[in-house]
């Protein structure tokens, strides 16, 4: 048998083919480019220290002064136009696909347990689309499953498990529209942060946090609901009941986008289509 041997592998091809990695190869590909861009490496380690000193001073000075300094609306319109004049358009796709990627989570298990809740409808398919409170809709969503769920015994159903909805339509990041830089998506997190803390309340900014705290509970519950295991393996052991919300947000918000599209992918795997990684583009 020859062996294969490489005298200066690459990282990034590496991460490529990882075989455990379930996600879409051009999705990979995505994430990947995202990862490498300049402002990656040289912009993101400054602009993840000042986001937190401000964040921290905008946190400690709103609890003296505790009342809404930036309408929600507002908050809206500063993102949508930052993501159309500072952010790359691939990393611009990539957030608007983490709001339907995790929309159809959440209908899944609202479709496969006795949760007295209707599916919920935030599946945005351009960027305007994050407009109109999608943000804060985004988080209470997580809440309002979790909290219907209460007394709701977690286990498959006793029919067939229902697979709709596990689609991803096509998505418009505005490719054609000029840009003045193009920001990484971490990158991006980071200035992003600022007017969010201070359009939201203080409990508001904490519940919003804390929500992403809930994703090792979602990938326990579709354990339970599908009988696989394979969505434990995602697991961090963040624990629900730890109340913290002095954490590092944008690193936090990236790592539960990745999450809820490894559980995304594994359930289209499960629904009986084609296996994500098994649509291959080429690597360079």
């Amino acid at each position: 048998m020859s062996e294969f041997v490489r005298s200066d592998p690459s990282m990034w091809e590496a991460v490529y083919a990882d075989p455990s990695v379930p996600l879409d190869r051009a999705v990979v590909r995505q994430i990947i480019d995202d990862q490498r861009r300049l402002s990656r490496r040289w912009l993101y380690p400054i602009a993840r220290v000042v986001s937190r000193i401000l964040v921290g001073i905008i946190s400690v000075v709103k609890r003296v002064l505790p009342f809404r300094w930036m309408p929600l609306t507002m908050m809206d319109v500063l993102c949508v136009w930052f993501l159309r004049r500072f952010v790359s358009p691939d990393a611009v796709e990539l957030l608007i696909r983490h709001f339907v990627v995790e929309t159809n989570l959440v209908n899944f298990i609202i479709r496969n347990t006795n949760a007295p809740i209707e599916p919920v409808t935030l599946r945005p398919t351009a960027l305007s689309g994050l407009g109109d409170h999608a943000v804060v809709e985004h988080d209470v969503n997580v809440y309002d499953v979790l909290i219907a769920l209460d007394g709701t015994p977690l286990q498959p159903p006793a029919g067939p498990l229902d697979w709709q909805q596990l689609d991803i339509p096509p998505l418009d990041a505005e490719r054609g529209r000029r840009r003045l830089l193009r920001l990484d998506i971490q990158t991006a997190l980071c200035f992003m942060n600022i007017p969010f803390s201070m359009a939201l309340t203080v409990e508001e900014y904490r519940r919003a946090v804390h929500s992403i705290r809930f994703d090792d509970s979602f990938l326990e519950i579709l354990t339970l609901i599908t009988r696989d295991d394979t969505f434990r393996h995602w697991k961090i052991g963040g624990l629900s009941l730890w109340m913290d919300s002095n954490v590092d947000v944008p690193r936090m918000v990236y790592r539960h986008a990745l999450v809820c599209e490894y559980a995304h992918a594994q359930l289209v795997t499960l629904a009986g289509g084609v296996s994500p990684r098994d649509t291959a583009v080429e690597f360079d």
